[in-house]
């Protein structure tokens, strides 16, 4: 395995802090992106090795400016890991327009704005590797977490299609979708709309309660998440989209299952409208 030099969005924490780290320690080169002087310094404390870049992924048109000065400094990046992005859980009545937009500001027009940062360079290069982070809720959908799993849905859609798009140019995209993991995406990382309807009590209560009970408990190991991506940039033929988690596994298989019921039971419907 040769060294790579690696850009990681959101490196501080949660998954971003975890390939960071495991990255380093198998000889790669990290740039890692902060969004705070505070997140800076605990990324500098908690992995010296890496190199730290203040971004905001929603400043969309400083990102091309971060990525030149980024290799410029230090040389080519060769893989590209977006991962920086949140989850907010809230009922679609209940959660406001902006939650939405902002929701979407960082988890996918943050995501492809960073990526169209790079896709210039590999495409010239004729080599890279972009691992969009998406989640579980990019191929699922669960009560609560609409807007998640929206933005997360439509980054699963670009992302096959900018596969599609550079695979002529020996550019691999995949996308990571992982389920359940031990990080702060279900804790202090998750922004939660207030209860207003008393309505969906019943429905939503009990799964805001049972995901707050298992934070940070989770079955997922962030370590081995981390080792799972650094193989999958080595390979030559990666997947278009690679599940992690038991959890992932079984609930999209499911839906996958529901999917061809579905299908068959409309089947007539469907080719109804030919001609």
């Amino acid at each position: 395995m040769l060294p790579k030099t690696i850009f990681i969005t959101g490196a501080n924490s949660g998954f971003g802090f975890a390939i960071a780290s495991a990255a380093v320690q198998m000889g790669h080169k990290v740039i890692g992106t902060v969004r705070s002087e505070s997140a800076r310094v605990v990324l500098v404390e908690a992995l010296p090795e890496a190199c730290p870049v203040l971004c905001d992924v929603t400043d969309f048109e400083r990102l091309p400016q971060v990525v030149r000065q980024a290799e410029e400094e230090h040389g080519p990046v060769e893989v590209l890991i977006n991962n920086a992005g949140y989850g907010h859980e809230g009922i679609i009545e209940e959660s406001s327009i902006e939650e939405m937009r902002r929701q979407f500001d960082v988890n996918v027009f943050g995501a492809v704005a960073v990526a169209k940062a790079f896709l210039p360079r590999f495409r010239e290069r004729r080599r890279g590797f972009i691992v969009n982070v998406t989640s579980m809720g990019g191929m699922i959908t669960m009560p609560g977490i609409g807007y998640y799993c929206g933005s997360k849905f439509a980054l699963q859609g670009i992302s096959e299609v900018m596969r599609s798009e550079m695979a002529p140019f020996g550019v691999h995209v995949t996308t990571l979708c992982p389920g359940s993991f031990r990080t702060d995406w279900a804790g202090r990382s998750m922004v939660r709309t207030d209860r207003s309807i008393a309505d969906y009590d019943a429905l939503f209560n009990p799964v805001r309660e049972a995901r707050q009970a298992v934070s940070g408990k989770q079955l997922g190991n962030p370590d081995k998440l981390a080792v799972a991506v650094l193989d999958l940039i080595e390979s030559d033929n990666p997947p278009p989209q690679l599940l992690l988690g038991s959890d992932a596994f079984k609930h999209v298989s499911d839906r996958i299952e529901r999917l061809q019921q579905e299908l068959e039971a409309w089947k007539s419907v469907t080719l109804s409208t030919d001609g």
